[in-house]
């Protein structure tokens, strides 16, 4: 299965998400994550008349590696690590996570300003989120997300993604309360390889669809 784009792969899965809850979803709100997220995002917010909030986590890398991730961090400080890594012998230190997450969350920070200057957060206590991204490979951003938004006490939490492994299925229908999954391949090496345009999501793309999605909420 190959998705156009990103806005192809959230009109299915904004279809799979109606013929699974039928109108039974609790005040819902889509949750993203930056920045493709977020376009796979406006079709389910649209079809649901939800509005898009956004959860920002980071990965934090390795010191060999930056594209290696032996963490994430959220908005709100959690750290969470990898726990296949081992971090000792890859001479990750305490002092080093400490450091590479107060990097990570003056990025998160920025984004912030950016993304929601001048729009109001939106409180998801008693809310269905349904937490959003463009495709999970390692999931360990999407993992410190889900932490993330469980403090905040959402009624139930939804992932909704267009593709995962399928060896991480398991593991991360025990994470949430449900989960849609569009497609689950056993051969995956990248999300990418499932979306014949993939190019990079802009800043001002994410801006524009959020406040493009709030004017209509706000109607």
């Amino acid at each position: 299965m190959v998705f156009r784009n990103r806005r192809h792969a959230g009109e299915l899965l904004a279809r799979a998400i109606l013929e699974k809850f039928d109108g039974t979803l609790v005040n819902p709100v889509v949750v993203a994550i930056p920045r493709g997220g977020v376009v796979v995002a406006e079709p389910i917010a649209e079809a649901l008349g939800a509005p898009i909030e956004l959860v920002i986590p980071r990965k934090i890398g390795a010191p060999f590696n930056e594209e290696f991730a032996v963490g994430a961090v959220t908005e709100d400080g959690y750290v969470l690590l990898n726990p296949s890594v081992p971090l000792e012998r890859l001479g990750v230190t305490e002092d080093y996570i400490e450091r590479k997450a107060r990097e990570e969350l003056a990025e998160i920070d920025r984004r912030k300003r950016k993304y929601l200057s001048g729009l109001n957060r939106i409180s998801l206590e008693g809310r269905d989120v349904i937490l959003v991204d463009d495709g999970i490979a390692t999931g360990l951003t999407v993992k410190a997300a889900i932490a993330s938004l469980r403090r905040q006490s959402p009624n139930r939490i939804i992932l909704a993604v267009p593709v995962m492994p399928a060896d991480g299925v398991p593991e991360f229908s025990k994470l949430v309360d449900d989960l849609i999954v569009l497609y689950a391949p056993e051969f995956f090496q990248a999300v990418g390889q499932f979306y014949q345009d993939f190019s990079q999501t802009t800043d001002e793309e994410v801006v524009e669809i959020l406040r493009r999605n709030r004017e209509m909420a706000g109607r």
